[in-house]
């Protein structure tokens, strides 16, 4: 529930104001004079008088910095009302921080900050933030056994979880309420609608399904019924039409839609102080429904009216706004992109103009995020952007036959790739001791709540709320930190210097982008990049989930091998793969669902065998090695070249439900070939790995691992403790090697835009660049056989994506293995990601050098002796003359 009203606390400060002129008077003087006539510049003179007061007197007494709170909980209000939403946010921060250092009471807090505070955090996309201020007020309303402000916070949960994509977390919580408290009308109607919104979402705009539909339309309609009986609840009941108009405009039923926003706005307007940012928003959904109906100059118009309400000095002859007017606003951003949407039909060159302000304004919006769900989620946002732009810049290609379009296209594709993990790893080299030491502290505690809570009903609701108190506390001082930095902008590719690689390395690169149409990929080879498209319809994205899915067990390819080579030579026809290039170095960055594929075991050609060594794989063709994204492969170092020393990790669990007996061969294959440290049993505990990673060149864990689900994370076993991929976030690690030999190693909730929240991805964020790690549950004895193979190319000096590709073959290849047994489920599992370039043996460079100088002495031997030839046949010439 969004409640501002302040005139309470205009009557507090009336009151105080009585008791004469102590230095807290002087604040809430200042406070009364600005809400009499609130401005941009009034409020520009209210910071000045707090600037003034800190500068000349630092609060002493709890009174004086009550008034500092209330000060900035009214700053930030108007703030708001003035569309100023970044300094609102500091100023609740900032009220929210007092309060709770100095240990104030005698004020609403919940209301006049953390409300408002919470509303904040999730329309700017701070979700994270969002949820754990929600969470500290609803722990204080529980405390104080206030109904009404746990209901609040209920409410003001689900939108955050609507908002981050929790949708079914948002129904089971929503009902709940609606089942098991006493509620006033006027609540229930507020939390239907808001049930009947998460109903609309779930479908995911199919409302051909009746029990969806029905579902949202009767919450809808029950919100109405409900609020129409209470009075003074036009916005909350204009939120109700407005979600039917939503519900008909996506069923096109423009007529019913139309009538419905209507009511809305008639509503809408009954309320009094009417907040910019609602008002745009009214404006843009009207502005949808026109661009539904294809009414575009008349949807153009209404996205005119929300610029003029967002932005002061918005010039209304332009059809955007100039770049320097605009902030940090979601609305602004749907805004614009639905411009771009209009621009797109005849004016394509303009609509890149409107998409790039609205990367511009993610951009910013991302500067204020810290949480790495929250900025993974903002990411998300641009996908089906990027998907457009991409889709211009090839039909401008087409027209123009000018290869930086596809260039373009191709940088923009590279923004969506890993763009948080890249983000850490560039900002981690140049961050201080101090940041540092904050984000690890910060990555503890989130850790720490994220153990806590997944004790589900034991969990303890005192702790998390202390935890999440010091997590908020490291938050703001890490935002303030971080607000001091360079803007988020995300790094360009010197493409100059990937195709200067490429031909280094004798490499083609395959690089793909999922979009929620088209299958975009570029292909990098010989200084060329083209860029080509498959439409994929719901059969072509099901040939691809089909071919994965048989690898959920290692009976499913045994049973259908003719399905198998069917749908593994679809898969290899859709994905376009090359099949005539010079190179066979194979560099793939996979994209959205594609993460989980294993190249190496897609057919090449169709056969009618049932001889899995017989088969025609694209393992047979490429040495293949697998990248996050191209920068990644561009500025990763060269693999090691040196003596190789490894920490072994080898819990083993003897005598244990989790005993891994063939691990102990694993172990003695590597320690053969292998000096290093190998921790054993009990020894294989995580804080014993922690204090030991640092000092080896190849790390390598022969343990359980679990892929997670929705809710719970991925994590990895040590024989003391399960650990969250995210505790791994904190290991500070150069290794030149990271082996990972478990099952589900590289499996985590998928995002399209940044991957797999897997343990691989918490290798990744720790430092390490060269990893080879699984895509499913992985048998005990096929992976002791493969990595007795794959460290014995090592150490007969292969790079680490040729002793990985050589050792599946060699697993095909060995005629002691039986036949059911070289499936490609038992050995396409483990995909290797990083460099494929190898540095120059320090001796080899000595040996150049060497002959170099030899050559250079030879040369000028020679070229001296040539001198003194001439010189005495010249001699003897003069003599003869003489």
């Amino acid at each position: 529930m969004k409640l501002y009203h302040l005139y309470g606390l205009i009557f507090l400060f009336v009151n105080l104001n009585v008791f004469g002129q102590n230095p807290e008077d002087k604040i809430y003087n200042a406070i009364d004079l600005f809400v009499a006539n609130p401005s941009a510049k009034a409020l520009q003179n209210l910071t000045n008088t707090e600037t003034v007061f800190w500068k000349n007197r630092k609060p002493k007494t709890k009174d004086e910095l009550l008034a500092i709170v209330v000060l900035n909980c009214n700053k930030a209000y108007y703030q708001n009302q003035f569309s100023q939403t970044n300094h609102a946010i500091s100023s609740y921060e900032k009220a929210w921080q007092i309060y709770q250092k100095y240990n104030l009471k005698d004020y609403d807090i919940i209301e006049y900050c953390l409300k408002p505070l919470g509303n904040l955090y999730t329309v700017s996309g701070d979700y994270d933030s969002a949820e754990n201020t929600i969470k500290q007020y609803y722990f204080i309303a529980e405390t104080e056994k206030n109904q009404s402000q746990k209901t609040a916070a209920i409410l003001n949960l689900s939108n955050v979880y609507q908002s981050s994509g929790k949708i079914s977390t948002a129904i089971e919580l929503l009902e709940n309420t609606l089942k098991t408290e006493k509620l006033p009308n006027a609540m229930k109607g507020i939390l239907l609608n808001n049930l009947g919104n998460n109903y609309l979402l779930s479908s995911g705009g199919n409302l051909l399904f009746p029990g969806t539909r029905e579902k949202a339309e009767k919450a809808f309609e029950s919100s109405i019924k409900f609020l129409q009986k209470e009075k003074d609840q036009f916005e909350t009941l204009s939120n109700s039409y407005r979600n039917l108009a939503t519900f008909n405009r996506q069923r096109q039923n423009f007529e019913t839609a139309n009538s419905y926003l209507e009511k809305a706005e008639k509503l809408f307007f009954k309320t009094s102080n009417h907040q910019p940012r609602k008002l745009a928003k009214l404006y843009y959904e009207k502005a949808l429904i026109l661009f539904d109906e294809r009414k575009y100059e008349e949807s153009s118009k209404q996205i005119i009216l929300v610029f003029k309400t967002l932005i002061p000095d918005y010039n209304s002859k332009n059809s955007l706004p100039n770049k320097n007017q605009l902030y940090a606003e979601t609305v602004l951003v749907d805004a614009v992109d639905l411009q771009g949407e209009i621009l797109k039909i005849h004016q394509p060159k303009k609509a890149l103009e409107a998409f790039s302000l609205s990367f511009y304004m993610e951009d910013l919006l991302m500067n204020g995020l810290v949480y790495e769900n929250s900025k993974i989620l903002m990411q998300l946002r641009s996908r089906n952007r990027t998907e457009k732009c991409i889709s211009i810049y090839d039909e401008l290609f087409k027209k123009e036959g000018k290869t930086s379009y596809i260039e373009k296209a191709f940088q923009l594709s590279e923004k969506t790739k890993s763009g948080i993990l890249k983000s850490y790893r560039s900002n981690i080299k140049n961050a201080s001791a101090a940041e540092k030491q904050l984000l690890q502290q910060f990555q503890n505690l989130n850790n720490t709540i994220l153990k806590e809570q997944q004790k589900g009903d034991f969990a303890d609701i005192l702790k998390i709320n202390q935890l999440i108190k010091k997590q908020n506390e490291l938050m703001l001082s890490l935002k303030k930190i971080q607000s001091e930095n360079v803007d988020h902008i995300p790094e360009n590719c010197d493409l100059k210097a990937l195709f200067k690689k490429l031909e280094t390395n004798k490499a083609v690169m395959v690089y793909y982008f999922v979009g929620a149409e088209r299958l975009y990929y570029f292909v990098l080879q010989n200084n060329r990049i083209i860029l080509d498209e498959v439409h994929i319809g719901h059969r072509k994205m099901f040939y691809i989930t089909h071919f994965i899915a048989y690898f959920n067990d290692a009976n499913s390819i045994i049973n259908d091998i003719s399905g198998y080579i069917k749908y593994g030579k679809i898969v290899y026809d859709l994905l376009q793969l090359p099949n005539n290039s010079v190179y066979q170095n194979l560099v793939i960055v996979p994209d959205g669902i594609l993460n989980f594929l294993p190249f190496e075991a897609l057919i090449t050609h169709k056969s009618n065998t049932t001889n899995f060594a017989k088969m025609h794989y694209l393992l047979n063709d490429f040495k293949v090695a697998y990248n996050t994204s191209a920068n990644f492969y561009l500025n990763s170092k060269p693999v090691c070249n040196s003596d190789k020393n490894v920490l072994g990790v080898f819990p083993v669990f003897e005598k244990t439900a989790f005993e891994l007996s063939y691990s102990k061969k694993e172990l003695e294959a590597i320690h053969n070939n292998f000096k290093g440290k190998y921790l054993e049993n009990t020894d294989a505990g995580f804080s014993n790995f922690k204090n030991n990673a640092q000092n080896y060149s190849v790390l390598h864990l022969s343990t359980h691992a679990a892929a997670g689900d929705i809710e719970t994370p991925a994590s990895i076993k040590f024989y003391d403790r399960e650990v969250l991929y995210s505790e791994l976030y904190n290991l500070n690690i150069n290794p030149d090697l990271v082996v990972l030999s478990a099952c589900e190693t590289g499996i985590g909730k998928l995002y399209k835009a940044e991957g797999a929240m897997s343990v691989a991805r918490g290798f990744q964020f720790a430092g390490a660049q060269n990893l080879l790690f699984s895509l499913w549950k992985v048998n005990d004895y096929t992976t002791s056989v493969f990595m007795t193979d794959f460290y014995k190319n090592i150490q007969n000096k292969q790079t680490y994506f040729e002793a990985n590709t050589n050792a599946k073959l060699d697993f095909l290849h060995d005629k002691s293995i039986p036949n059911a047994k070289k499936s490609p489920y038992y050995w396409s599992s483990f995909v290797y990601y990083g460099s494929i370039s190898t540095e120059e043996n320090a001796s080899n460079y000595i040996v150049y050098i060497i002959s170099l100088l030899t050559l250079i002495g030879l040369f000028l031997v020679f070229n001296r002796y040539q001198k003194w030839k001439i010189f005495t046949k010249s001699s003897k010439k003069r003599n003869t003359k003489k």
